[in-house]
């Protein structure tokens, strides 16, 4: 299985410039727990930002969601994968990382996003389907 078989192809993004309260609102719009934070050039790294590290900041800091902006809260850089790598690679990467989400770049453009929960979702399809022994309830 390959990572643009389970990858999720709607990414949304944000400008790294933005103010917390902006990711928060459109987080909450798109009903999603990350964004991908937006390169300022060709040369900078993709970013991540979630709900976790913006009430960590909030709490930690007390800080103001109006004067914070995302630069100062993502993760940057984004762990990175291509589209055509295979999915049991990317799971060890994001396990022995601690991260939960990674971004699929490919020839150095976004298309896509895939979470632990993507895979974990496929992982029990598959064994649902019989295709994975050991996995079934």
């Amino acid at each position: 299985m390959l990572v643009k078989d389970i990858m999720q192809t709607d990414v949304i993004t944000i400008s790294p410039l933005a103010t917390l309260r902006e990711a928060m609102a459109q987080m909450r719009q798109h009903k999603v727990k990350s964004l991908v934070v937006e390169r300022r050039d060709e040369h900078d790294a993709y970013g991540m930002i979630t709900y976790s590290a913006i009430l960590r900041t909030i709490v930690s800091e007390e800080g103001d969601i109006d004067l914070i902006n995302v630069y100062d809260v993502c993760t940057k850089p984004a762990l990175i994968v291509p589209q055509m790598m295979d999915v049991k690679y990317v799971a060890r990467m994001m396990i022995s990382q601690f991260q939960r989400r990674v971004v699929v770049l490919e020839s150095g453009k976004l298309v896509g996003l895939v979470t632990m929960n993507d895979i974990v979702g496929e992982v029990l399809r598959w064994a649902e389907e019989g295709h994975i022994e050991g996995v079934r309830d």
